[in-house]
């Protein structure tokens, strides 16, 4: 367990005077945060992928939508 000194707004310093376990508030705190840091940076490389691959994507769509609907029913 690592012990850390921080400077924190008097605004929040007042909100957190009501909490009886600081130091497990602030860590969940921060793990939630961190948490949402990581999934929006996935989020953010995943978006960045679909887009560069999104004309491979339909030139793959488009070679196999003939055969695709050959077997389809009504076709």
């Amino acid at each position: 367990m690592a012990r850390l000194n921080i400077t924190i707004p008097d605004h929040l310093a007042e909100e957190l005077s009501h909490i009886s376990n600081k130091s497990k508030f602030i860590a969940l705190a921060l793990e939630k945060e961190l948490k949402a840091i990581k999934q929006r940076e996935l989020d953010r490389l995943l978006i960045e992928g679909y887009q560069k691959t999104k004309a491979e994507d339909a030139s793959i769509d488009a070679e196999w939508e003939d055969a695709t609907l050959e077997t389809w029913p009504g076709q």
